[in-house]
């Protein structure tokens, strides 16, 4: 063979000897792929085990200052929801004890520890029990009970609570976990979870005598620690954390078996409940989607929707030209045929004559309607009205700012005979975020005055003119 030749490349190998090569080459890629998801999301090696489980021991007893420190964010938290504040409700979040016993629970159920199981719910029942009695006596004491939107968001629990229960729940258990600590990442979860919200919402329940918001809210936040509790369950099994040992076997055995017990009672009916609140979501999407895309007609405005998941039915409330009813059908049929909004029941509500004028709804019916554009517009009104002010300030300095010069110019050389001369004239100055006029008045005084003197006619000159002219700002400005 010829040194100079080269050897043959993959283009010479024959077709069934070039597919094996591609494949190898597609597995080792794979392979690679693999490999580093698995370095990037591998934890076991990184666990504290032991750690672990102690440090989450710690965490549950609830009493001196854990107990103090959840009284003092409970009053932070009722006055942050009372005023309708993120960030004051926020900041109780950050200094709440609230986490230790629910993890406690998910744990104890995971490595088979009665004893642990045993104190982790006594503690979470003074907990539970301490945070609404001091919510409780603030809001009964409080002279301001109104329902704010903060409040009315936690009497019931939607979708989204249960996806953030979840989450921070396996977020927090993977912080503790991990060697060393997330103080941070830990912190993050205690607002991300909002446990502490719905139990100021039970005591405010219970001070304005509201068994519904109350009951809500508490089961709000039971839907929340369950989940936590199942995160813990489920990460604390995954990592393989050691059962606790018992030198009676029977004794591991019953334990064993009603940890278990507990595991699945809690369980079915926290899927169950999810099952229903991701169903009961999807309903609510599909319904604004179908009524914001699907029913559309030349001349007529949808003012006013409503959707029960429950009743399996949606109403629309239309003004404006009248809908034939063939058009109705076909949004019946064409609501039928989503997978979400199956059996569910299109009422329309709309006027009796062509005009679908307002005045043939209901009174009831008229004033719903009414008040809903009134909640709409608010918020438009509101900024027209702070405009309207603006410009009315602004007319009000112009107003002030015109005067008789002469008359003024006459007053001064009677009252000030150092002024030899007398300008005016309007400043405009900027500082690149706000734009200002200023009355500016130029003097020329008498040769024959010493500085001392001008300096001192000149201050008595400027207050006059505010006084005389009801200006706070101006200036005054010597040309000699």
């Amino acid at each position: 063979m010829d040194n100079n030749q080269k050897p043959e490349s993959n283009k010479s190998l024959p077709p069934h000897e070039k597919s094996e090569d591609l494949g190898a080459n597609a597995k080792g890629i794979w392979q690679n792929i693999k490999a580093l998801i698995r370095e990037l999301l591998e934890i076991r090696h990184d666990t504290d085990r032991e750690s672990t489980i102690e440090a989450v021991k710690k965490d549950i007893s609830f009493k001196g200052h854990n107990a103090w420190i959840l009284i003092f964010s409970i009053f932070v938290a009722s006055i942050g929801l009372n005023v309708s504040s993120t960030a004051v409700v926020i900041g109780a979040m950050l200094i709440s004890p609230l986490m230790g016993p629910i993890v406690g629970v998910g744990m104890s159920v995971a490595i088979n520890d009665v004893l642990t199981l045993r104190k982790s719910f006594i503690n979470l029942g003074l907990m539970v029990g301490l945070s609404v009695l001091t919510a409780y006596i603030y809001f009964l004491v409080s002279p301001v009970k109104e329902e704010t939107p903060e409040l009315i968001a936690r009497t019931y629990p939607t979708i989204l609570d249960v996806l953030v229960a979840i989450f921070g729940g396996l977020a927090l258990i993977v912080a503790k976990t991990k060697k060393g600590t997330i103080a941070s990442v830990i912190l993050g979860v205690a607002i991300a979870t909002a446990l502490m919200p719905p139990l100021c919402t039970v005591g405010y329940g219970l001070a304005i005598g509201n068994w519904s918001y109350a009951g809500g809210a508490l089961y709000l936040f039971s839907i929340n620690a369950v989940f936590i509790a199942l995160s813990t369950f489920v990460v604390t099994k995954v990592l393989g954390f050691p059962l606790v040992k018992y030198v009676n076997s029977k004794r591991r055995r019953r334990t064993a078996q009603i940890a278990s017990t507990i595991a699945v009672i809690v369980m079915i009916p926290s899927v169950i409940l999810f099952v229903f609140l991701l169903q009961e979501q999807l309903f609510e999407s599909k319904a604004k989607d179908f009524i914001a895309n699907v029913m559309r007609y030349d001349g007529t405005e949808t003012i006013k929707s409503s959707y029960d998941y429950k009743e399996k039915s949606i109403e629309v409330y239309l003004i404006g030209k009248r809908v034939p009813k063939t058009i109705i059908t076909t949004w019946q049929k064409q609501l039928e045929d989503i997978e979400a909004l199956k059996e569910t029941e299109l009422v329309i509500h709309q006027g009796e004559d062509p005009s679908g004028a307002i005045d043939e709804l209901s009174m009831q019916v008229r004033s719903g309607i009414l008040e809903d554009l009134y909640m709409k517009n608010q918020e438009l009104i509101e900024n027209k009205d702070e405009k309207i002010a603006l410009l009315e300030n602004e007319i009000s300095k112009y107003r002030n700012s015109s005067f008789s010069f002469s008359d003024v110019s006459q007053e001064a050389k009677i009252n000030y005979d150092g002024i030899e001369e007398l300008g005016y004239s309007n400043l405009i100055t900027t500082n690149f975020a706000k734009t200002d006029t200023i009355p500016t008045f130029t003097v020329g005084w008498k040769d024959d005055l010493k500085t001392s003197q001008i300096s001192e006619q000149k201050q008595r000159f400027e207050r006059w003119l505010k006084v005389r002219l009801k200006l706070d700002t101006l200036q005054v400005k010597s040309v000699n």
